[in-house]
């Protein structure tokens, strides 16, 4: 399959990481999405019933990542794509990247990320 719904440089403040004061001060997310579900009805149709309602998805992964808590950015990651294909049967793979822009490295660093592939139906 070839079609994707992408969302890029999603920014969201958390509480994520090992580091006390990681859990305590919190930090900046930002999350990629790569979204593969066949969307030639939509284009054909132009009805938002035939394709996935990208507003949606994004609400999905505010949620996660401000409500709940994880010490690892890979716990978050999977987090997110396991709910994202829960919630939109018509995903059938997804891609998500975490990425942690001021990760608390003792060396200076661009970013710091995860990023996995999930598809549906396979554990």
């Amino acid at each position: 399959m070839t079609d994707r719904i992408l969302i890029n440089d999603l920014r969201f403040f958390g509480f994520h990481g090992l580091l006390p004061e990681e859990t305590v001060l919190g930090q900046r997310f930002h999350i990629d999405l790569a979204c593969e579900a066949d969307l030639r009805a939509a284009g054909l149709s132009d009805a938002m019933e035939d394709s996935v309602h990208y507003g949606e998805i994004v609400a999905l992964v505010q949620h996660i990542v401000t409500t709940h808590r994880y010490r690892l950015i890979e716990a978050l990651a999977e987090a997110i794509a396991r709910e994202i294909l829960a919630a939109f049967a018509r995903i059938e793979r997804i891609t998500v990247r975490v990425t942690k822009p001021e990760a608390p490295v003792p060396i200076p660093i661009g970013t710091i990320a995860v990023e996995i592939d999930r598809r549906r139906g396979s554990d």
